[in-house]
């Protein structure tokens, strides 16, 4: 087995062929996807010790390669979609629509998105996660309202877990989890490196008791890291919506995300334009930069443009104090926020159906109706009709 890799190097490729001798001298070629791969001498002693234990076989040799680029690329695609069929276990429901919120570079708007979108899909009726899974520049606690430290918890089975922050929002609840509600100050520097980041995730994913959830959100680090890379292992069904502005290079970068997206096997949903325009007093549009950016990428991965998103200072000042824009606000960034959530909701990534929606509609059909009548046991009793006199047939 590829330590690294989680599979055996047979399915991986990675064994070219193996020659035995008469007199039990057993040749093992075997490529490495890099020269001076740190795990060589672990493979190196797990070949031995496997070959060496069938009878007849005095010595092992292994010949050792190194991959061509198209081997590498080869290997690393079965290495995910293994990784993707032996997804370990989470406490996000297997109900739970998953969504990543990702971009290609930073500054494009990312974490005041994934804010919005949870507080105006909450305020449609639903339960929203906001996982912060941008461990270093983490935001979402002051966008979305909330402080404090994250309290711990034991399961009915006495084990520990973590317990997220509850907001009520509009007609329904949005739980966050960030590593900004872990620190003592929000300007306190997390100098984590890749395993530890990782890490971070995956405990978020674990440990945290999330309870029942139609969305969880995940703002994602800008880039194509560690964190996505151990994302996608963990959460495969997960859905990804890419963040861009207008710009020709930020597209450019964006398309880096999607391209990521793929070769892990996960689907990217659509594409959202950020920092659109800006719409001065007297009803001018200025494009501060550029036009076209979101559609193009759309087209160049083929998905849809969900929506664009103006500059608006009020957008900006709703982050700063905690308020969505998303959920009172008006104008229209406000508008078009709300109607990506709907969008969502309703074509994009709707909710999963499951047996709980009849009885939310049962609940609601009650709801109008009133009240339930007395059961017979308790209520008057009725006169019995009298019966209708049978219809007269006319004779032909």
């Amino acid at each position: 087995m590829d330590p690294e890799l989680g599979s055996n190097i047979v399915e991986l490729g990675m064994a070219t062929g193996a020659t035995v001798s008469p007199d039990g001298f057993v040749t093992i070629g075997i490529k490495l996807t890099i020269g001076g791969c740190p795990l060589r001498s672990q493979i190196k002693k797990d070949v031995e010790t496997r070959i060496a234990s069938h009878p007849g076989v005095r010595e092992v040799v292994v010949d050792w390669g190194e991959m061509t680029s198209e081997e590498r690329s080869e290997v690393m695609l079965k290495a995910r979609w293994n990784a993707r069929q032996q997804a370990p276990d989470t406490a996000v429901p297997a109900t739970t629509r998953v969504v990543a919120i990702a971009s290609g570079k930073g500054g494009v708007g990312k974490s005041s998105v994934t804010v919005n979108l949870a507080a105006a899909i909450a305020d449609l009726g639903y339960t929203v996660g906001i996982l912060d899974a941008d461990i270093w520049g983490f935001s979402v606690p002051r966008m979305m309202g909330v402080s404090g430290r994250l309290a711990g918890g034991k399961s009915a089975e006495g084990k520990g877990h973590i317990v997220p922050h509850e907001k009520a929002v509009g007609r329904g609840i949005v739980k966050v989890v960030s590593t900004g509600l872990l620190v003592e100050d929000e300007g306190t520097a997390l100098m984590w490196r890749g395993l530890m980041l990782t890490k971070a995730v995956e405990q978020f994913l674990r440990d945290v008791a999330w309870g029942d959830l139609d969305y969880l959100l995940i703002d994602m680090p800008p880039g194509t890291g560690d964190v996505q890379m151990g994302l996608a292992r963990m959460l495969p069904r997960t859905d990804l919506v890419i963040i861009t502005t207008p710009a020709q290079a930020a597209q450019k970068v964006a398309i880096r995300a999607a391209d990521m997206a793929r070769r892990s096997f996960l689907r990217v949903a659509g594409v959202i334009e950020n920092m659109s325009w800006f719409e001065c007093d007297h009803g001018e549009r200025y494009e501060l930069f550029g036009a076209g950016g979101g559609r193009a990428l759309a087209e160049e991965i083929g998905v849809e443009l969900l929506g664009q998103v103006p500059l608006e200072p009020a957008l900006a000042a709703g982050g700063d104090s905690g308020e969505p824009v998303s959920l009172q606000g008006t104008g229209p960034a406000a508008e078009a926020l709300r109607a990506i959530a709907q969008r969502i909701v309703t074509e994009t990534v709707p909710p999963v159906a499951m047996a709980g929606c009849s009885a939310r509609l049962l609940e609601s059909v009650e709801a109008i109706l009133g009240p339930k009548p007395a059961s017979p046991a308790l209520a008057p009793a009725s006169p019995e009709p009298e019966p209708e006199p049978e219809p007269v047939v006319p004779q032909v």
